[in-house]
């Protein structure tokens, strides 16, 4: 096979860059090396920017999204047994968030490309790209393509496809991870509440207006085993518990935990081979900005290979590593500032508890400081 642009990954960065190009008629082949059963079971993040939110819709996947999505105007944090409401849309000139699941953005993309027609290749993993060719070598032939697209997630082959000595990387590992539920109970809350405590961090989402996603901080290694239903519940009351609310339990649908890192490799681009999404970066879930970074570096990179085909220009393809970065950064800075901030430290040191509770009591007495969360948290545009 030959396209124009090879796409490695069918998650939210592959797809949604798909359907940009398409929209701009370029061709495209997306190569998957899941089924389509499990993209689509996949549970990821459910917290969409207002630049997520905007691009979906120009790329006309945004019906369902404006339909089912649930639109959240702020955020509160929690500590000291006393929530604050942190006003997003006050703080960023109308800017708000939508709750709706990356599994059904996912759904949303799948729909439109298989009814478009075009080539998306499920159970067709790619098992090396030539970065300078760019040729995607899969067990079924080879994809020669005029550049590819490396959307295959951490694990995937397109950064490890990368000659060694090429890139530069950043990490680190957090001595804590996240222990997630989804319940099927209508949400106790009307908006996320993110609670700090002394047993640990707990934040109180939703997926939809049935159900409920909730998170405990625990161990990175912690033993499912280890938690039965009832210790989730109990530690969630009493972690995330105020006086005059009431936690509504319910039937425990699906659990899991999730370590939690960062991670940027630099440059984000060898030869014909561009890395986007979590192939080139990871950040901790507390700010809510891995998939809307992914969706970010795919509209740059959407960007510069339509101007690449439309005038022949490739000036933007050359500064594309330069620009996501910029927004990566910053994004891996709030998403750390959040991580620190809220979770408990190893050992649970008195001196950090209360330097964190001095922090939160600054940012949510401080007009400024609330902004600069505000301003990050729905998507801060970079200049």
């Amino acid at each position: 096979m030959r396209t124009q642009v090879g796409i490695v990954g069918a998650g939210p960065a592959g797809l949604t860059l798909a359907r940009l190009l398409e929209n701009a008629g370029i061709e495209t082949v997306v190569l998957e090396a899941r089924s389509r059963d499990y993209c689509e079971a996949r549970i990821r993040a459910g917290v969409l920017e207002q630049g997520t939110v905007d691009l979906l819709r120009d790329a006309g996947v945004g019906a369902r999204m404006d339909v089912e999505g649930i639109v959240h105007h702020g955020i509160s944090l929690q500590f000291d047994g006393e929530r604050h409401r942190v006003p997003l849309s006050e703080l960023t000139d109308g800017r708000s968030i939508v709750i709706y699941g990356q599994t059904e953005v996912v759904k949303d993309l799948f729909a439109a490309r298989l009814e478009s027609g075009l080539p998306l290749h499920f159970d067709t993993p790619a098992a090396e790209i030539d970065a300078e060719r760019g040729i995607v070598r899969h067990a079924g032939g080879e994809l020669e393509c005029d550049f590819v697209a490396g959307c295959d997630g951490f694990h995937g082959v397109s950064r490890a496809s990368v000659p060694s000595g090429v890139l530069r990387e950043f990490g680190r590992e957090y001595p804590y991870g996240w222990l997630g539920i989804l319940a099927d109970v209508a949400p106790s809350v009307d908006e996320l509440v993110y609670a700090h405590h002394e047993r640990g961090f707990a934040l109180l989402s939703l997926r939809s207006p049935t159900r409920s996603r909730y998170y405990l901080q625990c161990r990175p290694d912690e033993d499912l085993g280890e938690w039965p239903h009832e210790r989730i519940w109990q530690e969630l009351q009493t972690r995330a518990g105020v006086d005059g609310w009431t936690l509504e339990e319910g039937p425990i649908l699906e659990e899991g935990v999730t370590g939690m890192r960062s991670y940027v490799c630099e440059p984000m681009r060898c030869g014909r081979l561009f890395l986007a999404g979590d192939a080139a970066h990871i950040v901790p879930p507390t700010g809510a900005k891995g998939l809307n970074l992914a969706i970010h570096d795919v509209r740059l990179l959407a960007e510069a290979l339509v101007r690449r085909y439309e005038s022949g220009d490739e000036a933007l393809l050359a500064a594309y590593s330069d620009a996501c970065l910029r927004r990566v950064w910053r994004c891996e800075h709030f998403s750390w500032w959040m991580t620190t901030m809220l979770h408990l430290p190893p050992g649970g040191d008195p001196f950090d508890l209360r330097l964190q509770r001095s922090q939160l009591r600054y940012v949510t007495t401080s007009e400024s400081q609330a902004r600069a969360l505000a301003e990050n948290y729905v998507g801060l545009e970079l200049v």
